[in-house]
């Protein structure tokens, strides 16, 4: 089981849950499910912000990202791909895309 809304806090999940909820918690080479708590949380983070049903906008930000996203890309890729498809798909001044770029800086991946 893992939280999107609370990484790492075994209170809500599993007693081992070592998911990183920002980059301050980022291991290096580290367990992919362990630091995906970061990409997992950002995506929470847009989710809250646009209210509504995740997949009404988040979702469909994140599924046309995808397509964007290669095989070997880091969280700065992943950021980039998800702002760029919520302007493609919202407007560059939409609401979307602020919520987007504003959750990927509350993650600590965009400054």
């Amino acid at each position: 089981m893992r939280s999107l809304k609370d990484p790492g806090n075994p209170a809500r999940t599993y007693e081992a849950d070592d998911q990183a909820k920002d980059m301050t918690g980022y291991v290096p080479n580290g367990d992919v499910h362990a630091n995906s708590g970061i990409p997992n949380h950002a995506f929470y983070l847009a989710a809250r912000a646009l209210g509504g049903h995740s997949w009404e906008r988040a979702g469909r930000i994140w599924y046309e990202a995808l397509h964007n996203i290669g095989a070997r890309a880091g969280f700065t890729d992943a950021a980039a791909a998800t702002t760029a498809a919520a302007a493609t798909l919202f407007g560059d001044t939409s609401a979307e895309r602020r919520a987007v770029a504003a959750a990927w800086r509350k993650v600590k991946v965009l400054t």
